[in-house]
């Protein structure tokens, strides 16, 4: 499986430096441009490099879960501080798979036998000394007797940081072309997910569908994040149509950067995924996109880009709260499970 790295004609700003490769070369800044704004980093204290790892899973849980260890492993060793895998990258999939390969999860931690992969995360982490996203994993609260779609975020010390479950659920019909119902199976999570990097500062973690939700990515930026992940599984038809324009709609709207993880696409598998993962810029800019092969892209989150956006394009200070509501004071649900 080879590597893949975008298109070099979507980076349209010369502060990131792009060759494809089959090693994991990072998407750098020239220090020399990083001096050219003096503006403060309000929410980003440093560079940060991140990458997304669009990776090819199957039916095996072990093996999945060994070869993103590799992966994760890899990103690391390219400089990466941020990882993140993409939605159920422990397992096929689909409504038929999440029974079969979900895990229990609270209360926390769970033992080895309850949750393999919360181990396995947390070992990667720990291993490499990053902070990682977890993509997402089935997960069944044998309380309720409710299955969610779950992601886990662990710190470089192999603690769990924080846990998202999926809040929108994926329920579509697009007659003639995909029809899926997430709600047959899973139930949806009630909070908004917020985790803080200590020597970077706050991001939020979504999952796919809850990419369609401006709401969830405007609590988050208002209330100080520097970057909302989501780790998603996108279809042929709506990753064609919406996968990038969501990305740079989120993004532009918040003025913070965006990251979309897609598994590979795998045209044997029941659910093929649109793949395409990408992390795009404050200004909505595309800084490197993957295509639907296994792939690891990465690049730099830097503060100075935030607060030129945000200083040359003001919406924080031009924004009406008299005439429409802001929605970050509402009644949010940030703790629950």
């Amino acid at each position: 499986m080879r590597a893949s790295f975008g298109r070099p004609s979507l980076l349209q700003t010369p502060r990131y430096l792009f060759k494809p490769q089959t090693s994991l070369a990072p998407l750098l800044r020239p220090a020399a441009l990083r001096k050219m704004s003096s503006s403060p980093a309000p929410v980003l204290k440093k560079p940060i490099k991140i990458s997304c790892i669009q990776l090819a899973s199957g039916a095996d849980k072990d093996a999945n879960l060994k070869h993103a260890a590799g992966k994760v492993a890899e990103a690391a060793r390219s400089g990466s501080k941020l990882v993140v895998l993409p939605e159920c990258f422990n397992s096929p999939y689909g409504c038929d798979y999440f029974p079969k390969y979900a895990e229990t999860l609270l209360p926390s931690p769970p033992t080895e036998a309850q949750s393999p992969s919360f181990h396995a995360l947390s070992a990667m982490a720990a291993e490499n000394s990053v902070y990682l996203v977890g993509g997402s994993i089935p997960e069944l609260d044998p309380s309720a007797s409710q299955y969610y779609n779950t992601s886990l975020t662990f710190g470089p010390d192999g603690a769990l940081l924080g846990t998202h479950r999926k809040v929108h659920l994926f329920d579509i019909d697009i007659p003639g072309k995909i029809s899926f119902k997430e709600s047959d199976v899973l139930s949806a999570g009630n909070k908004v997910t917020l985790i803080d990097l200590p020597e970077y500062g706050t991001i939020a973690v979504a999952i796919c569908y809850d990419a369609r939700f401006p709401e969830l990515a405007t609590i988050a930026a208002r209330r100080g994040a520097f970057a909302l992940v989501y780790p998603g599984a996108f279809n042929l038809t709506t990753g064609n149509l919406h996968w990038r324009l969501l990305a740079q709609a989120r993004a532009v709207d918040n003025q913070i950067y965006v990251a979309f993880c897609s598994p590979a696409r795998d045209m044997s598998a029941s659910y093929n995924a649109w793949g395409h993962s990408l992390i795009v810029d404050p200004m909505a800019r595309i800084l490197v996109e993957a295509d639907e092969d296994e792939a690891v892209i990465q690049g730099e989150l830097v503060g100075e880009d935030i607060a030129e956006a945000r200083k040359n394009i003001p919406l924080n200070a031009q924004r009406r709260f008299d005439v429409y509501p802001d929605v970050s004071q509402g009644a949010v649900s940030f703790d629950k499970p």
